[in-house]
């Protein structure tokens, strides 16, 4: 059935991300998603094509506008997400950026945090400000500077959480509710959570962001990003994005298709190795210190367990001893690939300077709260015990 007479409010997650968006049958009935990789689209008429054109009758013009195959998979995280409209990019970046673009203009002022992905810090430390858009990042856990600076006025409040790479928390319901009293919209990036763990949208955020290269394909082999909310807001950035081109590509999407369908049998192992692992971690001799939001430790365990059904794939660590113990360990690691990314059905690890946070300089990783040392890991779908043996060693070899 189409987005106007399905109504998916009482349909669990696991079943939305198989049927939604495929509740009808495909081309010569096909059970999957047709790869449609047709550049233009023909009609019986001129009459029909203006009514297309128009958007007075359903249908495709060009596909760097639209394309039938990409339409499920927005179908798919608009309805994961509860979501009014959904809109995709080729890239998570893309999706930040061209959201970001769309909704800012000359003079106008966005509030965000310190401990956001390293490309988005790059927005907003360097090209944001060149177009005369006002920047104030916040302490990220500081909810009272966050508070007064959204109180000052802003076009734009940014949230990530949790955040990469450092799992930091934010009280989502608080800091919107300050951001609506100014009229603010509220953009939150969900690619660590999910909409399996969090749904923003139901804080009230206007906006939710996923880099679906991560989770949402899971298994580290097509890029895209998606951007889904408020009706209004999405049809902008559509806009901006079928003008300057950052288009998701129709097999690109097949694959985060076939990715999604999975999403909840993934995300509910990866969440319960995670935990797993960061307990184990925090009580090893050789760990200074574990992030995950699921630890009772962990700065804002509380709201991240008021707000959260689970607390993610994603951890990080930091190593007594500095970076060439970082060096050994991850060098003795098998079950693990030594590579960028995450979200992926296979543990991904590394250190923010070389991955997440590449793009910036030591100097601005300090600033950000990022020590050399850090370790962001992305755990994966493996038995436990296995992960568990194989950071054993990893681990005894310092």
């Amino acid at each position: 059935m189409s987005k106007e007479n399905r109504n998916w409010e009482n349909i669990k997650p696991g079943t939305k991300a198989v049927w939604s968006g495929e509740t009808e049958p495909f081309f010569e009935g096909a059970t999957q998603v047709p790869i449609v990789q047709s550049v233009t689209y023909g009609y019986k008429n001129v009459d029909e094509w203006f009514d297309i054109a128009i958007g007075k009758k359903k249908g495709h013009i060009y596909s760097r506008n639209t394309n039938p195959t990409v339409d499920v998979f927005e179908e798919k995280v608009r309805v994961l997400e509860n979501a009014d409209a959904a809109t995709s990019f080729a890239t998570g970046m893309a999706a930040i950026s061209n959201t970001l673009f769309t909704l800012l203009s000359p003079g106008e002022r966005v509030v965000s945090i310190k401990d956001s992905y390293g490309g988005t810090s790059k927005l907003f430390l360097e090209f944001l400000p060149r177009f005369n858009v006002g920047v104030k990042l916040c302490e990220t856990t500081d909810h009272d500077e966050i508070e007064k600076e959204v109180a000052k006025g802003c076009k734009l409040l940014y949230l990530e959480t949790p955040t990469n790479p450092t799992l930091k928390v934010m009280d989502l319901e608080r800091l919107i509710t300050a951001a609506k009293k100014v009229g603010a919209i509220v953009v939150v990036d969900n690619t660590f959570a999910t909409p399996i763990n969090q749904k923003p949208l139901e804080f009230g955020a206007d906006l939710v962001i996923h880099s679906a290269t991560k989770f949402l394909g899971g298994h580290s082999d097509a890029m895209g990003g998606v951007v889904c909310g408020k009706e209004d807001l999405v049809k902008s950035i559509f806009h901006f994005r079928e003008i300057n081109g950052a288009t998701l590509d129709a097999n690109s999407a097949y694959m985060l298709i076939r990715g999604i369908k999975t999403l909840e049998l993934r995300v509910r192992q990866q969440n319960e190795n995670a935990l797993r692992l960061a307990e184990f971690l925090e009580a090893h001799p050789q760990i200074e210190k574990v992030f995950y939001p699921g630890l009772e430790s962990h700065l804002n365990h509380n709201i991240a367990k008021k707000q959260m059904t689970g607390f993610g794939g994603v951890m990080a660590f930091s190593l007594k001893g500095g970076f060439e113990n970082v060096k050994t360990m991850l060098n003795n690691l098998e079950f693990a690939h030594l590579a960028a990314s995450l979200g992926s059905v296979s543990t991904l690890i590394g250190p923010p300077k070389v991955t997440s946070h590449v793009e910036l300089s030591e100097v601005e990783r300090k600033q950000l709260g990022i020590p050399e040392g850090l370790v962001r890991c992305s755990i994966g779908i493996e038995n436990f015990e296995d992960i568990k043996t194989d950071f054993e060693f990893a681990l005894s070899k310092i």
